[in-house]
């Protein structure tokens, strides 16, 4: 009896929690309440810009970062699934890590079209654009751009095909 009491009070104060951090979030970035923060742990952070069609979510575990200076456009009616990383700001891989202080990072804004689905735990690396209507297939990693309607996965992510309709 007592553990269904704690779960309930438990229960009831995580959702208050992530109720006033996606409250924050809304009024921090400037999102409209028609987008959606489908689960926990979903993470906005940076000092940049981020711009939300209508009608779009995001699943849990997710992370946006926003360098500033660079923003992250999602458009209307995209389905952004759990566990999916949109970068503005990486490490360039083509340096020396070893040398202290040489680290430059590649940056850039991230523009995703209107009905855009990303699968599961899938990476967006910064200066991307994902065309309209397109795919990005669960556990893919984004390191160029996407053309509207095509069907892309893997890692690198490779077109698949476009959409035959």
């Amino acid at each position: 009896m007592i553990n269904r009491i704690l779960g309930s009070i438990y229960g009831r104060m995580r959702s208050a929690y992530y109720k006033n951090r996606y409250l924050y979030f809304r009024y921090h970035y400037n999102i409209k309440t028609n987008f959606g923060f489908n689960g926990t742990d979903i993470r906005l952070y940076g000092d940049g810009e981020i711009i939300i069609g209508k009608d779009s979510y995001i699943g849990t575990n997710s992370t946006i970062q926003l360098t500033k200076g660079f923003k992250v456009c999602i458009g209307d009616n995209c389905q952004i699934s759990h566990n999916v990383r949109i970068y503005t700001s990486s490490a360039n891989p083509d340096q020396d890590f070893t040398k202290p202080k040489t680290k430059p990072h590649k940056t850039g804004d991230v523009i995703i079209g209107n009905g855009v689905w990303i699968g599961a735990n899938v990476f967006i690396n910064p200066k991307i654009s994902i065309g309209d209507n397109a795919i990005i297939g669960a556990n893919s990693i984004v390191t160029k751009d996407v053309p509207a309607n095509a069907i892309v996965g893997g890692v690198p992510a490779k077109l698949i095909r476009y959409k035959n309709y």
